[in-house]
């Protein structure tokens, strides 16, 4: 039976606005049974429990496409790290991922862990073990001998038959996508954010590995030079992309390849502060901003595909909201209109992560992922600050206002 939210408005994940006076009914599986105007989903639902929003906008839960929820920055958040060891780590990392829930990302990309760690949890989330968002996972980040990551999460391999044991390595723990770092940046003491960091030859080995494993890949990634290199090889994703240029962001379009930019990074000195971040590293992030911010402006003007990652953990403070929702105004603020910047956090990343037929959308048959908010997100993607309740798989786990408390749960 489960129950029926009314008297809201609705964004289902792809429209160009919301549709008012509407309804979504919420089946005792946890998935979408109908969503539509409300005197047509009460018609067919006759006898469910509803629950009145009292005006409030439905749209799906968000999909955060850039997190480590282990993060261990230089300075302090390392040397927590190195101290705590595994079991300390482990239960970060769930504290990490049932926050980030509770801010709204019901699914996460995470693309660089420390010990497959986040392979049973996971699972365990799955489960329903631990409360936490969906996980999509590329393992350990690679890297080469001293590459980007060395450090932290990624995986030290040099050469082409070098980086196919180390793809393998990844897929063999149950890796869901592959990130390498092909060149340096912010977080690097000893390279710069330009620096080339693989070969032809090692991008080519990783790449097609992935590809006949049926996975994509992404790429840390700086300058132009060394992503194009990665491009013309086949690359699916670019994060960061600090400094690419027009005649790139045209390529990448033409070609299909997405971009996380993570604007926050490269201008997040309250976040860096607070958490005891190295001085180089800040002072090199900020430095990087004017041309980070520039490259995301190139590959909007392009019409690159863009998808909402953070690299932030998805629920940290920033600028009175979450580093999740500033992440998608600074995307407005370059230049994305806002229902663009809401695809890109919900059915565009879905998409790409191969589950847009499960989550991502407010529709028929897929799980009901959903948020509740004060205010339309189509008309200002800052509406998201209004954010009153979360709903992962019909289950409630936030509900600021009680206003979903007389659900039949499924």
């Amino acid at each position: 039976m489960g129950y029926v939210l009314v008297a809201c408005s609705v964004w289902d994940g792809e429209s160009e606005q919301v549709v008012p006076d509407a309804a979504v009914h919420v089946l005792a599986d946890g998935t979408i049974g109908a969503v539509g105007p409300q005197a047509e989903v009460l018609a067919a639902a006759p006898g469910v429990p509803t629950l009145d929003l009292g005006g409030g906008v439905v749209m799906p839960g968000l999909v955060n496409m850039h997190v480590h929820l282990g993060l261990a920055l230089p300075g302090k958040m390392a040397e927590a790290a190195r101290q705590g060891g595994t079991v300390a780590q482990t239960l970060l990392m769930a504290g990490n991922a049932d926050q980030t829930l509770l801010a709204g990302v019901t699914t996460i990309r995470c693309v660089g862990e420390t010990g497959f760690i986040e392979m049973p949890l996971r699972d365990a989330i799955t489960a329903g073990h631990l409360r936490g968002p969906r996980i999509f996972t590329a393992g350990h980040a690679l890297c080469c001998t001293g590459g980007h990551g060395w450090d932290a999460d990624a995986m030290e391999a040099d050469g082409a038959d070098g980086f196919r044991r180390a793809t393998r390595l990844q897929l063999r723990e149950g890796a869901d996508l592959i990130k390498v770092c092909i060149s340096g940046g912010i977080a690097g003491a000893h390279e710069a954010i330009d620096t080339p960091q693989m070969t032809d030859e090692e991008m080519a080995a990783v790449i097609a590995t992935a590809h006949d494993w049926g996975r994509k890949v992404t790429a840390h990634a700086g300058p132009t030079n060394v992503v194009r290199r990665a491009v013309d090889l086949g690359l699916d994703c670019v994060e960061h992309g600090y400094e690419l240029d027009a005649d790139l962001c045209e390529e990448m379009a033409t070609k299909g390849v997405a971009y996380c930019p993570t604007i926050s990074v490269s201008r997040c000195e309250e976040f860096f502060r607070a958490n005891g971040v190295s001085e180089w590293m800040i002072e090199r992030a900020l430095g990087a901003g004017p041309r980070h911010w520039e490259s995301l402006q190139n590959a909007i003007e392009a019409g690159v595909e863009i998808l909402m990652g953070t690299d932030l953990p998805p629920q940290a403070p920033y600028d009175g909201t979450t580093a999740t929702v500033r992440e998608m105004e600074f995307m407005a603020e370059a230049g994305m209109n806002p229902v663009a910047v809401l695809r890109s956090a919900t059915s565009g990343a879905a998409d790409w992560l191969g589950g847009g037929d499960v989550f991502g959308r407010l529709r028929p048959g897929l799980v009901a992922d959903l948020l509740v908010l004060d205010a339309d997100p189509t008309a200002d993607v800052s509406a998201l600050r209004t954010m009153h309740a979360v709903v992962q798989g019909g289950r409630v786990v936030r509900d600021d206002r009680s206003l979903l408390e007389q659900q039949d749960r499924p």
